[in-house]
């Protein structure tokens, strides 16, 4: 990994600069304790408050995703999800993926948009929340994680809504092998008119655009 490299990495994750640059700053401070314990208890404790503040931001970041609150940090690579006329647009996150808040018959969760994905799947917890009905056809099918091969059982979702984005009687799958993990995949993103990614946002593009709902 070369220089450039590096500094990329470093420009797409502003939490491990902040991290590491308190290191830093409170290891020197440590280091001059001796010959300036003003200014070194200064630089300490500096460096201090940056990794409390790096920790904080941390946790806020975590709970935007595993909670309903859906705040903006756009400095720290937390930008709101945003509609724009007949598309909905998705920014990328910290962590390279799209993720996106959307509703299960009106019980909000969030989705990670996988294009690697056949089938939209959702964890048990999101199936018993929303209610969501077993598939007609009854049975399990059998899924490939990075965990190994699971079984999850077919459901079907009556409204899953996302922006101006509404999908009526959605096949998916009850995957527990997945954990807390719900999944868009690309039996939803196939019925859309497109979908593209531009940058770091990726588009989504309706045939036929509904009345926004916040979620």
């Amino acid at each position: 990994m070369d220089l450039s490299e590096i500094t990329s990495y470093l420009a797409d994750h502003p939490l491990l600069v902040l991290a590491m640059a308190a290191i830093f700053v409170s290891v020197l401070g440590g280091m001059m304790r001796r010959s300036a314990p003003y200014l070194g208890g200064f630089l300490r404790g500096l460096g201090n408050l940056g990794l409390i503040a790096a920790l904080l931001l941390t946790i806020a970041q975590v709970t935007r995703f595993t909670t309903g609150t859906d705040f903006a940090l756009p400095q720290l690579g937390l930008p709101r999800q945003s509609v724009a006329g007949n598309e909905t647009r998705v920014p990328m996150q910290p962590d390279g993926h799209f993720w996106i808040r959307a509703a299960v018959n009106g019980v909000e969760r969030d989705f990670l948009i996988d294009t690697g994905a056949t089938l939209t799947a959702i964890s048990p917890d999101t199936a018993n929340s929303a209610a969501v009905q077993a598939h007609r056809l009854n049975r399990s099918v059998t899924m490939r994680t990075a965990n190994g091969a699971i079984q999850a059982r077919l459901a079907i979702i009556d409204e899953l809504r996302m922006g101006n984005i509404v999908a009526r009687g959605l096949d998916a799958v009850v995957a527990p092998g997945l954990g807390e993990t719900n999944v868009i995949g690309m039996n939803l993103l196939s019925r859309l008119a497109s979908w593209r990614v531009e940058g770091r946002t990726l588009i989504l593009v309706p045939h036929h655009p509904q009345p926004m709902e916040e979620v």
